[in-house]
């Protein structure tokens, strides 16, 4: 009985990442726009018809209307299930890995975060301090009484001194670079790194700057092998940074302590 309660709580998160996902979508496509994410409905881009509620359903809608609107027949993007079945499935591995707990919030603000900071960064370059500053105060409050060291357990307190210390690391060694290279690095990258380092501490920011870091080179190389990119084009950091931050955030102590062991 217990397993089958554990599969409906878990099919039940990943339908509500699902849901949260749709509302991420209106933040990915408003907010480097300036555009409100409460008011007006979501339309169609093209003919601006208010997409109705039983079109507006995540997933499904897409599947019905076979990635169409229903009044003009506008294309719309794969993104937008994307951006859902990713957050839905985030949602899931979180209540699997750490169980049920007030901790999930705070982890699940983290995660959507970063989904919404990954196609911002990639459509325009920017990352936006509404996600960001906000991101570093949940994150000095929610490490100083209930969670998330990945280097020891999920549910391990981090503490407002290590918090703050991977605040001031994060943006800190992020400022230095752009220094350091003149520009190369942005604002926005500084306060995420900010934002990563309060939620999880100091060594959850060395550990996500070097598989960013990583991750950002190979696909550099591959661009510049496979697609003719020079070395001075211009490839957002933000997302890998947020895919090095998630996975340190479910792998970080199973990478520290492969390393060390090596």
């Amino acid at each position: 009985m217990e397993i089958i309660s554990d599969n409906y709580l878990g099919i039940t998160f990943f339908i509500f990442g699902l849901m949260v996902g749709s509302f991420l979508n209106v933040c990915i496509y408003r907010l480097p726009r300036d555009k409100s994410i409460v008011t007006p409905s979501s339309s169609c881009p093209k003919c601006n018809t208010p997409i109705k509620p039983w079109d507006n359903i995540p997933v499904i809608s897409y599947i019905i209307l076979r990635g169409k609107c229903r009044k003009c027949g506008e294309k719309i993007s794969i993104r937008y299930p994307l951006v859902e079945l990713v957050n839905g499935a985030f949602y899931y591995a979180v209540f699997n890995y750490s169980g049920l707990g007030w901790h999930m919030p705070f982890i699940f603000v983290f995660i959507s975060a970063m989904i919404v900071i990954t196609f911002i960064d990639m459509d325009f370059q920017i990352i936006p301090d509404v996600i960001t500053l906000p991101g570093i105060v949940i994150g000095l409050l929610s490490a100083s009484f209930l969670v998330l060291d990945p280097f020891t357990h999920l549910l391990t307190i981090v503490g407002f001194k290590n918090s703050l210390t991977g605040l001031l690391l994060g943006g800190g060694l992020f400022y230095l670079i752009a220094v350091l290279s003149k520009g190369g690095m942005g604002g926005g990258d500084i306060k995420m790194m900010s934002m990563v380092g309060a939620f999880m501490g100091w060594k959850a920011v060395l550990l996500t700057t070097f598989i960013g870091s990583l991750t950002g080179s190979i696909v550099g190389i591959f661009l510049m092998i496979f697609k003719g990119k020079g070395r001075k084009t211009k490839i957002p950091f933000g997302p890998f940074l947020a895919l090095g931050a998630i996975i340190t955030l479910f792998f970080g102590g199973q990478i520290l302590r492969w390393y060390l062991g090596m």
